[in-house]
């Protein structure tokens, strides 16, 4: 029997595709330091766990459609916090933030339509393009310039009359690169004019460095029937597995076509809204801190990988990834040989080859993403054994 076209042509995801040869590896007794995936490891604060805990309603019935009312005032008051005047009418919650990017790209798209996307992206933007029935066009940015945008010129150029968005992410996974306010002003002016929507990941919002500023779409003057801004409580509430995300929107008829494709799944998860309230009420207790870690973190994966022979990076200015070029042939291949032939210690590296967050398909094959979410210890024994297997791999291809 046949399967669908649709899931033949989806990626393969980068991030999870080495997790059979990660397995065997444990299997025979190695330690792992994960590098692929953003899975963060500073514990889920105790507000969401007590507050889900403390659920007493006696039956877990179905909730709205577009998410509890209280659920959508508590995100509305937390981005009025940020001075950015949204109104609980305009807010949306989801099944996770991926389920906010598949509804606004079937919103705004159909079957066949394009979508620009700057590269490398979050690889899982491909597999919710196959899953909307967008093709997804890539617009280039590179390690040398800090993965920062292309002019506007570069964008036009990309324009067809099937296109129907431009979606960007910032602060970027996977580069950790900010968009500054003049290149989210760029992009608006370039929906504007080629009447196309803006689909903004703002998931990493709370995760800048160095006093960097991370500019909304929601800041953005004129952009309101433009823009959709997409988010999720997975990382700033270390909380990857409750599955909360949302989109707001200005435009009437957006969120009109999304409620309609909410109604047909139905409601978001209702328990873990409730976490989610607290843990918004409560996030100013525990995010400075969080980010401090992460920016520790950042610190370390750069410094130790500025000492590795051949390596090239930019310093991350917000998330907690950094693409990095090696000096290998392969990422992929050097990604599994990692896994299945080399140790030191009994300990290897898994991380992420980064020609899976391109869509380009000759980029990014020297490159890889790591994720910087283990503790500092074992990050720089992680880099340390990934520039001993840079070593080994090169010694024995030559």
């Amino acid at each position: 029997m046949k399967i669908s076209e649709r899931v033949n042509s989806m990626q393969e995801s980068p991030i999870r595709k080495l997790l059979s040869y990660s397995d065997d590896a444990k299997s025979r007794g190695i330690k792992v330091y994960h590098l692929n995936i953003g899975q963060p490891d500073i514990p889920t604060p105790n507000y969401i766990y007590d507050a889900i805990k403390n659920y007493s309603e006696h039956v877990l019935a179905y909730g709205p459609s577009q998410g509890l009312k209280v659920a959508r005032e508590t995100v509305a008051d937390y981005l009025n916090g940020l001075g950015y005047g949204v109104n609980p009418n305009e807010v949306f919650i989801t099944t996770g933030g991926s389920e906010a990017i598949i509804f606004a790209m079937m919103a705004v798209a159909d079957h066949g339509d394009e979508i620009i996307i700057p590269e490398p992206f979050y690889t899982n933007y491909n597999g919710f393009a196959s899953m909307a029935g967008l093709k997804v066009v890539p617009i280039l940015t590179k390690v040398e310039t800090g993965f920062h945008l292309p002019d506007e010129k570069e964008f036009e150029k990309l324009i067809t009359p099937k296109t129907k968005a431009i979606l960007v992410c910032t602060p970027n996974n996977p580069t950790g690169t900010i968009f500054t306010k003049d290149e989210m002003e760029m992009v608006v002016r370039i929906a504007k004019k080629h009447k196309l929507f803006v689909l903004s990941d703002e998931v990493y919002r709370e995760f800048v460095f160095d006093n960097k500023k991370h500019t909304s779409i929601l800041e953005i003057e004129g952009s309101e029937e433009n823009s959709i801004m997409l988010d999720s409580i997975s990382k700033r509430f270390s909380a990857c597995g409750a599955r909360i995300g949302y989109l707001v929107s200005k435009n009437k008829n957006v969120l009109n076509g999304v409620l309609k494709l909410g109604q047909a799944r139905l409601c978001p998860p209702t328990i873990e809204q409730i976490g989610m309230i607290e843990g918004y009420k409560h996030m100013k207790s525990f995010m400075k801190e969080m980010i401090a870690e992460y920016q520790k973190r950042r610190d370390v994966v750069y410094e130790n990988l500025k000492k590795v022979e051949g390596v090239f990076t930019r310093k991350p200015e917000g998330a907690f990834y950094v693409v990095v070029k090696l000096p290998v042939d392969d990422a992929d291949n050097f990604a599994k040989w990692m896994l299945t032939d080399f140790a030191v210690d009994g300990k290897t590296v898994m991380v992420a080859p980064a020609n899976g967050f391109y869509a380009s398909p000759d980029k990014g094959k020297d490159e890889i993403r790591i994720a910087y979410v283990l503790n500092t210890t074992e990050l720089e024994d992680a880099i340390k054994i990934l520039s001993l297997g840079i070593k080994e791999y090169n010694k024995r291809k030559r």
